[in-house]
C-alpha cells in the first residue's frame, strides 16, 4: 500500500475533549505535520473537568491555545428538539445522542478555524467508526477548502493500549487504564458505553458501568408523576415550571435516571459496514420522546401520523450517517415543522422502575371527541353509512374471490392460454 504524501499544513484546529485520543493527537500533529495546533473544546453537557485544567492540559501537550464554546442550549434547541419532533430513533433503540451532537461540534470547529486563520481541522474519531463520517461530511458541507486530518487513519497506534503508552511517553496525563477501558461519549442527551466486556455481546453490562441511571431493581418502590408541557412540538415546561431547552433535558435526566428510565443495549449496524455493541443511557430523552408521541396521538390525524412514522426512520438514518447539513434533511425538517402546529398541550406520565406509563394527555387541539366516538350519537356519525364504506373498501377482495383466485398470490392457478386468441 502506497502512503499518500501529507498535505502542507500551517495551523490546525483540533476537536479536543481532553480524553485519551485527542490528548495524544496534539503532540502527534506537531511531530508529523510541524504545524501550530489550536484546541477547540465544546461544552455539550458532558460534565468534563473544569476549563482551567483542560486549558493547562492542552497547552502542556503542545497546543498554542484552547478555545471553548458552550453549546448546550444550541444543541438542545437546534439539534435535539428538531430530532425529537421528527420522532427519530435508530434501529428502534438508539436515540442518536452522539450522532446529533457531532454536526454541531463540527460546525463550530469550522467557525473556529475561520476565526484563527487555520487551513486544516483534525478530529480523534477512529477509522472504524461513524464519527469520522459525521465530522468530515459537516466540514465538507460548510467549508470544503479546509484540509481534514484524521490521525487514527494515519498513525501506527492501533489500540487504546497503544495510545496509553504513547501518552505516557509524551507525559500526557490520561484517565483511561489498560485494565478497565470503556469508550464513552457523554453529552446533554445521553451517555454511551462501548468496549471492555461489551465487545462480547453475550456479556451482560456491569452495573458499575452505568453513570446517570439507576437499575430498575434499585429504583424507588413508589412511582413518580411528571407533567411535560409542549408548544408546537417543543417541550417548554416540566411540572408547571417554564425551563430552557437544555434545562428541561437536565431535569428529566435526573428524574428519569433515578427511576431506571432510558437504558438501551443495542447491537447496531454502523455506517462503515460492521456491527458494534453499545449500551446507552438516555433517561430524559426517553421520557420526552414518549411524551411527544402521546401528544401527537391526540392531535394529529391518522394519515399524517402514520406517514410521519415512516419518515422518522429516514430522519434517524440521515442523522446517524452524518447527513445533517443536506437538502434532504432540510426538506424533512420542513415537513416535520408543518405537522407540529397542533402539538401543543400537556402530557402526564408515571415513572416506575424503568417503565413509563401514560397517565393523561390534553390539548386545545385534540382530535379526540367523546361525543363523536360514542355509539349513541347519530347526528355526527350515522352507523348506516358504514355499510357502503365497507363495500367499497373491500371491493378488490370481492372481485378476487368472484374470479376464484386464492388470497395468497403464491398459489395462483396456471392460466388457460387456449382462451386467448392471437391476432
Amino acid at each position: 500500500m502506497i502512503s499518500k504524501p501529507k498535505p502542507s499544513v500551517k495551523k490546525v484546529v483540533l476537536a479536543y475533549s481532553g480524553g485519551l485520543d485527542t490528548s495524544v493527537i496534539v503532540p502527534w500533529l506537531k511531530e508529523n505535520y510541524g504545524c501550530e495546533v489550536v484546541c477547540f473544546c465544546s461544552n455539550v453537557g458532558q460534565g468534563d473537568e473544569d476549563l482551567t485544567k483542560l486549558e493547562k492540559k492542552a497547552i502542556n501537550s503542545g497546543a498554542s491555545q484552547l478555545i471553548c464554546h458552550d453549546l448546550r442550549e444550541e444543541l438542545a434547541s437546534d439539534y435535539i428538539f428538531p430530532m425529537l419532533k421528527a420522532g427519530a430513533m435508530y434501529e428502534h433503540k438508539y436515540m442518536l445522542g452522539t450522532s446529533v451532537a457531532r454536526p454541531l461540534i463540527a460546525k463550530h470547529l469550522v467557525e473556529v478555524a475561520h476565526e484563527v486563520g487555520a487551513d486544516a481541522v483534525a478530529h480523534g474519531a477512529t477509522g472504524k467508526g461513524n464519527d469520522q463520517v459525521r465530522f468530515e461530511l459537516t466540514v465538507m458541507a460548510l467549508d470544503p477548502r479546509l484540509k481534514i486530518i484524521a490521525p487514527w487513519r494515519e498513525w501506527d497506534i492501533r489500540s487504546r493500549e497503544d495510545a496509553i503508552a504513547y501518552a505516557a511517553k509524551h507525559n500526557v496525563p490520561v484517565t483511561a487504564t489498560i485494565k478497565s477501558i470503556y469508550s464513552r461519549d457523554s453529552n446533554l442527551w445521553h451517555i454511551s458505553h462501548e468496549g471492555g466486556i461489551l465487545e462480547d455481546p453475550w456479556n451482560e453490562p456491569e452495573e458499575s458501568m452505568y453513570q446517570i441511571s439507576t437499575s430498575p431493581e434499585s429504583a424507588p418502590d413508589e412511582p413518580v408523576y411528571v407533567e411535560i408541557e409542549f408548544e408546537t412540538g417543543n417541550p417548554v415546561a416540566v411540572n408547571g415550571e417554564k425551563l430552557s431547552p437544555a434545562k428541561i433535558i437536565e431535569v428529566l435526566n435526573a428524574i428519569g435516571g433515578a427511576h431506571g428510565i432510558g437504558r438501551a443495549d443495542l447491537v447496531e449496524n454502523r455506517l462503515v459496514g460492521m456491527k458494534s455493541h453499545g449500551v446507552y443511557e438516555t433517561p430524559g430523552g426517553t421520557i420526552l420522546l414518549f411524551a411527544h408521541r402521546e401528544l401527537e396521538s391526540l392531535v394529529l390525524d391518522g394519515q399524517t401520523l402514520h406517514y410521519k412514522e415512516m419518515m422518522a426512520i429516514k430522519y434517524a438514518e440521515l442523522t446517524y450517517n452524518g447527513l445533517w447539513f443536506t437538502p434532504l434533511h432540510e426538506a424533512l425538517d420542513a415537513f416535520v415543522n408543518s405537522t407540529q402546529g397542533p402539538v401543543t398541550g400537556t402530557v402526564r406520565l408515571k415513572l416506575y422502575k424503568g417503565n413509563i406509563i401514560s397517565a393523561g394527555r390534553k390539548s386545545p387541539f385534540s382530535l379526540y371527541r367523546e361525543d363523536f366516538a360514542t355509539f349513541g350519537q347519530e347526528d355526527v356519525y350515522d352507523q348506516s353509512d358504514a355499510e357502503g364504506f365497507i363495500h367499497l373498501f373491500g371491493l378488490s377482495l370481492k372481485v378476487r374471490a368472484l374470479n376464484g383466485l386464492p388470497v395468497s398470490g403464491l398459489d395462483m392457478p396456471k392460466p388457460d392460454y387456449s382462451k386467448f386468441k392471437r391476432d
